[in-house]
């Protein structure tokens, strides 16, 4: 079965095909500028080739068009038809207490995520959007839904209850709920078949480390505590993200600079993090370079990163009263040999030991732990497309 995934922004679509049979790649690709001037379609094929269509796309119904009539072009070879496409599965950011595991759509999931659309304001509207997009393009094929929020709902009430007035939570619904679930959960699962250990059986911490970044505990296959909580700002300092601060900073700030909330909000997802340290970029392959070369706010950015993961590392092995396995996944967690070393130093006193020689590896699966370390350390290279594909295979099937 050909399954399509979608994940749509306010202005922007992105998807995959994948051919279930083999999990292989199909195509992939890129619709921008939904809504505005210079919309265009960037299509890859399996062998590499790319095709470019720029044409005006007043809105993601017209977006989803454009996208399966390139996929179905006899030039492009990728269908021979729509009816190839069993089924789509789409990444909706939040399902709140609803759902979780991923689910059929119908219109009381769609009533669901249009209720918590309050709670992901940027994220569910568009996400709903691209739900009815296909539902009016391709009215017979199922429609999945993978929350980004699911996999965290098995956390216990003291690890998502604020310690604010509990009526907050009854009336608002303001509570942890966690997100990149279905990163953690795919790399959880890929990490225990590697080993060859029962999911059941294995303690696990999950780093997905990006210009986004989340860390989560995983205990008996289920997240148990995670590090982004009501929004994905809690936490640890990110690219542009602030992370964790003393709240009372909040008001402070906006007295002193008169700053309204939505300029404040803005301050804290667009200009803090690793880029408000350095005053310099939110990359940090850039903040690297710059560090090297003796810029100290950039390494001081760094070092504020890697210290919130290790504390984060070690306040989840204690919860969990200890941990087999570290995973690190996402564009940093990944790729930057640097930032996996700095962050395992120091470890090694609850027995989790770096090899930097194995430590040597981008982007591909591998232990980089040391032979007599207890605690097993591995990168594992997300891939959050083939998690949803693999849901709505099961959940079409099923």
């Amino acid at each position: 079965m050909k399954i399509l995934v979608i994940n749509c922004g306010s202005s922007s679509l992105k998807f995959q095909l994948l051919d279930m049979n083999d999990e292989s790649l199909v195509a992939s690709g890129l619709v921008e500028r939904i809504g505005l001037d210079g919309s265009r379609l960037v299509l890859k094929t399996s062998d590499g080739q790319k095709h470019t269509t720029e044409v005006p796309l007043p809105d993601h119904t017209a977006a989803l068009k454009l996208t399966l009539d390139s996929l179905v072009k006899p030039e492009h070879r990728i269908l021979g038809s729509l009816d190839e496409i069993g089924a789509v599965g789409h990444r909706i950011v939040h399902g709140g207490e609803s759902y979780s595991s991923s689910v059929v759509i119908d219109e009381e999931v769609m009533a669901a995520i249009e209720e918590a659309a309050d709670l992901a304001p940027l994220h569910n509207p568009p996400n709903i959007l691209g739900v009815r997009a296909i539902q009016s393009v391709l009215p017979n094929v199922k429609n999945v839904a993978v929350f980004d929020t699911a996999f965290h709902q098995t956390m216990e009430p003291a690890a998502y209850i604020y310690a604010l007035p509990y009526e907050y939570y009854e009336k608002y619904r303001v509570r942890r709920y966690g997100f990149h679930g279905t990163s953690h959960k795919f790399v959880f699962e890929t990490a225990a078949d590697f080993l060859g250990v029962p999911k059941e059986s294995l303690r696990a911490i999950t780093c997905h480390l990006g210009n986004g970044s989340s860390v989560t505990a995983i205990e008996n296959g289920k997240s148990v505590d995670t590090t982004m909580g009501f929004t994905p700002l809690e936490g640890l300092p990110m690219g542009t993200r602030s992370g964790n601060f003393d709240p009372a900073i909040y008001s402070y700030i906006m007295q002193k600079e008169n700053l309204t909330s939505e300029e404040m909000d803005k301050v804290l997802n667009k200009e803090s993090g690793v880029l408000g340290v350095s005053g310099y970029s939110s990359d940090f392959r850039d903040l690297s370079e710059k560090a090297n070369e003796g810029d100290k706010r950039s390494a001081l950015a760094l070092s504020l990163f890697h210290r919130s993961v290790k504390k984060v590392i070690g306040s989840f092995t204690a919860l969990m009263g200890g941990v087999d396995c570290i995973i690190f996944t996402g564009g940093i967690g990944e790729n930057s040999i640097e930032d996996r070393a700095e962050i395992c130093k120091g470890l090694e006193f609850f027995g989790a030991k770096l090899d930097p020689e194995k430590n040597a590896t981008r982007g591909k699966l591998a232990e980089i732990s040391a032979d007599d370390s207890k605690v097993k350390i591995l990168v594992v290279p997300t891939n959050e497309e083939l998690a949803i594909a693999r849901d709505t295979l099961r959940l079409v099937n099923a």
